[in-house]
């Protein structure tokens, strides 16, 4: 009986060491996407593309932004290895200043949590500096 116990408890230990040899590994194309010079109002989606590179599905449950100008959205379901996948990043283009922002992904994977960045300007041309609307000074006249 010792010995039937004994070959059960070797046998789930081998089992579970096996099993965790699957990981998920998440690995985007670019850590950072740079919006550059935007007109206030514009089209402020943009995409980070990323595949899993590990032998286990990747489930990512958590993408969370470092403010609420910046709206993330996540990949619904598991991404298989070797498949690719889109976190969806919306920024509010009325906020006339730059972009500095970070997005914090949660997963399953090898590196539980990544850290994405945005980052550019947006500018109102409707409000132009005094100083641009100037063409000469007084003395140049």
């Amino acid at each position: 009986m010792k010995q039937l116990i004994t070959i059960l408890f070797i046998g789930l230990i081998s089992f579970s060491i096996n099993a965790q040899d699957k990981v998920a590994k998440i690995e985007f194309k670019s850590d950072t996407i740079d919006y550059g010079t935007i007109e206030k109002g514009s089209n402020g989606v943009r995409v980070f593309e990323f595949t899993n590179t590990g032998d286990a599905p990747l489930i990512i449950s958590k993408v969370t932004s470092s403010c609420g100008c910046t709206i993330p959205k996540k990949p619904e379901g598991a991404i298989l290895p070797g498949a690719t996948g889109e976190i969806e990043v919306k920024y509010d283009t009325n906020r006339v200043n730059p972009i500095r922002k970070t997005i914090t992904v949660i997963s399953n994977a090898e590196t539980p949590t990544v850290a994405l960045k945005i980052k550019g300007l947006v500018v109102d041309s409707a409000k132009t500096s005094v100083l641009d609307k100037k063409e000469k000074s007084i003395v140049q006249q």
